[in-house]
């Protein structure tokens, strides 16, 4: 820290991140056509540099400024030189990684010294990730499409500006919930959404239909029921793996609604957990059986994800669903009590349950015991499973579906049982 007197161990970490950093620089200009300041002598010598001179004056930091002055004027000679010349695929060499690594080693020894040790780790290993990824990173960049990107803007404007601005106090007498946990549901829900859908647009999961299955679980396992029960329909010898798939997105829907309610209602979690994670080890279990008895048949598949969950469209429904879901709650808590949640529980399975969870675990029907709280998610997601049998009857017949509607079925039933157990005296 400043002011303190650094020990050995400062000194020893300073010096082995500029030997780590060296090292990973040195590792990827090996095949670089010619020599390129920096490396893994220059690394720690500029660290060590950099430190001793942020020692003279820790306060004004004259010495040290003085020193990256100097280290600057070097760089600039060089990237002027470096100007002329042509980088491994013949393009001009305008890049900035080397001079920036360069100054970046000087300054770690400072920040080795003045901050905790966790900064300079922290720094260094995402600095390093950051450059010797750059070959990944820039075909990633060239695969995202340019609405991608502006999604992506218009979210972090939601996330970091509107958020803030929304009152957190109730608007109306009907419900509890405010402006301000409604729009954070909405983001918790997306961004949990949109993790799913960036590993099925751009990663190349291995294993195809399966795991393909378990992302999109993390999306909406109802989605996904419909997608493959229609590919069994056209594709009798994919059933069995369409079945699998469709019970093993349903089990990680469970792990789904758990870390939705417990990012806003921990005790309710707690309580959750046990249950959710049982039924969710069920569908594991049954989606494997599933998979090893139809394991020569063809491979279900899930088609690439198109649709972005940030679009604002998709946001919008997401926010209205959630808004009415509490007001209904509300008048039906009001009427009816705990019996017409429970109710209401049943009826709501057949749609989106994410609205209904997140209503319940932000204190939607406020004064309901946990116990009851917890029976009436778990009756949501046994009338969802119910829907999704539904479903793969619907579109993939019979014959087709049979495997996988028994399974939701069992799910469902076993999901009333503890629900019912939740709440018995």
């Amino acid at each position: 820290m400043v002011g303190s007197v650094p020990s050995i161990v400062d000194f020893v970490l300073l010096l082995g991140l500029g030997f780590f950093l060296g090292l990973a620089y040195e590792d990827v200009f090996a095949h670089a056509g010619r020599k390129r300041p920096g490396g893994i002598r220059t690394f720690p010598v500029l660290a060590a540099l950099g430190g001793v001179l942020f020692l003279f004056d820790p306060v004004r930091l004259v010495a040290f400024t003085g020193g990256l002055l100097v280290l600057g004027a070097w760089l600039l000679v060089y990237y002027r030189e470096q100007l002329h010349g042509q980088d491994e695929d013949g393009q001009p060499d305008v890049g900035l990684m080397v001079p920036l690594l360069n100054v970046y080693a000087y300054v770690l020894g400072a920040i080795a010294l003045a901050l905790p040790h966790w900064v300079a780790i922290g720094t260094t290993v995402a600095v390093t990730l950051l450059f010797t990824a750059r070959a990944k990173l820039h075909d990633l960049a060239r695969r995202v499409e340019i609405k991608e990107i502006i999604t992506a803007g218009e979210f972090l404007i939601l996330t970091g500006l509107v958020l803030p601005l929304l009152p957190d106090t109730p608007v109306t007498d009907l419900t509890s919930i405010t402006p301000h946990q409604a729009w954070l549901a909405l983001l918790v829900v997306s961004t949990m959404s949109y993790g799913s859908y960036l590993m099925r647009r751009y990663l190349a999961v291995p294993a195809g239909g399966l795991w393909m299955a378990a992302l999109s679980g993390l999306y909406s396992s109802t989605a996904t029921t419909v997608v493959l029960a229609r590919q069994a329909r056209t594709d009798p010898a994919a059933a069995g793996q369409a079945s699998a798939g469709i019970t093993l997105a349903t089990g990680i829907m469970y792990l789904r609604v758990l870390v939705i309610v417990g990012v806003f209602n921990l005790p309710l979690a707690e309580y959750l957990a046990p249950a959710l994670l049982a039924l969710a080890l069920a569908g594991f279990i049954v989606a494997g059986l599933i998979y090893r008895a139809h394991r020569s048949g063809d491979e279900a598949s899930l088609p690439a994800a198109t649709r972005n969950p940030l679009e604002l469209g998709t946001a919008a429904v997401f926010a209205l669903l959630f808004i009415a879901t509490s007001l209904g709650a509300a008048l039906v808590m009001r009427r009816f009590g705990i019996s017409g949640i429970y109710g209401l529980a049943a009826v709501i399975g057949v749609a989106d349950i994410d609205p209904f969870v997140l209503n319940l675990a932000q204190g939607g029907a406020a004064g309901s015991p946990i116990p009851a709280l917890a029976a009436a998610i778990l009756i949501s997601t046994s009338s969802n499973n119910l829907m999704k049998a539904g479903y793969a009857i619907a579109f993939a017949g019979w014959r087709r579906s049979l495997t996988c509607a028994l399974s939701l079925a069992l799910l469902a039933v076993a999901g009333a049982i503890v629900a019912i157990v939740a709440v018995a005296p």
